[in-house]
């Protein structure tokens, strides 16, 4: 074993210490940026504050990328552990998307240092703001980054999870202009944005609509007071598939959805689509599958490749041209109070980046 667990642990008990939620993230970018130039690296921050660093090596050039910023609550973290794993006493989330990720990075890059193992040149990345939007990665000079292929630590289930596969999302952004009216003395005179809205929403397919594809309402607005036939109401969906046409037809659908029954209330609908973020399909036979798949063998660990639903860095990185994997690093029920990391697996996959990067 390269890594030192106690060290990892230690490691990773700071990071879920230091508060960073989405925009927040000047305090453990700067611890990051300490210990990465205390390890010899070559460390820049960019405009946008995404943490960067480079170390010297022999061969291709490796991408290791994690996120800084997790999402709230995070005051008060209190960490309990049990039955080997870590979680929060329920009160805030753990915050271990993704600093399981930064930790595992940090310490498989100390331990190859210190132990004078030959590796790949590895590029890092730690970027900001992906909780909302995968703002880090998106504003990221990519010219600057001379790795074809990636490793990002952020997804959830056991050691061993490869996603070589994740879906497009595109947002909606809808608008329904209906009109006001005094709704006790004359509502026949409103047309209510709301109820047609609501009405465009209960007639859609959402949640799961095939393996591949998905849609959700997840925000609406509306009106400004009770006593008022509301004018105006905004809602914001989304639609994420694998497969660019089912992506495509499905936002049709419910662009059609919100347009149609607008229209037989005699309102109109303003309907806005942006992609989010592109999806990515690799192959066992992409150079950084195998050289996970190696890795993995070596240290006699199960590979599953899979296919993500959720959006992450390795979206972006993929569509600017690095072939970039996902990897379950042992955290599960992000985003919840009920959130915990396996320290077990946690351990694993700072194990196996040491194996990948000194092949």
């Amino acid at each position: 074993m390269l890594i030192d667990r106690a060290r990892l642990l230690a490691t990773l008990r700071k990071l879920l210490e230091i508060e960073s939620p989405s925009g927040k993230e000047a305090d453990v970018a700067r611890y990051v940026v300490a210990e990465l130039t205390a390890m010899g690296g070559k460390v820049v921050v960019d405009a946008t504050g995404n943490v960067i660093a480079r170390f010297a090596g022999e061969g291709e050039p490796v991408l290791l990328s994690a996120h800084l910023d997790t999402v709230l609550p995070t005051t008060g973290l209190r960490i309990v552990e049990s039955d080997g794993k870590w979680r929060s006493d329920g009160t805030t989330i753990l915050g271990a998307d993704d600093k399981t990720g930064v930790a595992a990075i940090l310490e498989a890059i100390r331990s190859l240092r210190e132990k004078q193992v030959r590796h790949s040149p590895v590029e890092v990345v730690f970027t900001l703001s992906e909780e909302i939007g995968l703002i880090g990665a998106k504003a990221l000079d990519c010219s600057q980054i001379t790795a074809r292929r990636g490793i990002c630590l952020d997804s959830s289930g056991p050691v061993g999870t490869v996603i070589v596969s994740g879906p497009s999302q595109i947002s909606l952004d809808i608008t329904v202009t209906g009109k006001a009216a005094h709704a006790g003395m004359a509502p026949e005179r409103g047309i209510n944005a709301i109820a047609a809205a609501a009405e465009a929403i209960a007639g859609m397919h959402l949640g799961r609509i095939d393996e591949q594809t998905t849609a959700n309402v997840g925000v609406i607005h509306g009106g400004t007071a009770r006593n008022i036939v509301p004018e105006k109401a905004t809602v914001l969906a989304e639609a994420r598939s694998r497969d660019e046409n089912r992506l495509r037809a499905q936002v049709d659908l419910m662009t059609r959805a919100f347009k149609e029954a607008a229209a037989r209330h005699g309102a109109v609908a303003d309907v806005s689509t942006e992609y989010a973020y592109r999806s990515f399909n690799l192959s066992q036979n992409d150079e950084v599958v195998h050289m996970v798949a190696v890795a993995s063998k070596k240290l006699g660990i199960d590979v599953h490749l899979g296919a993500g639903g959720g959006g992450s860095d390795a979206n972006v990185f993929n569509e600017r041209g690095i072939k970039t994997v996902n990897l379950g690093i042992g955290y599960e029920d992000p985003h919840s109070p009920s959130e915990y990391v396996v320290i077990a697996d946690l351990v694993r996959s700072a194990e196996l980046l040491c194996a990948a990067l000194s092949l």
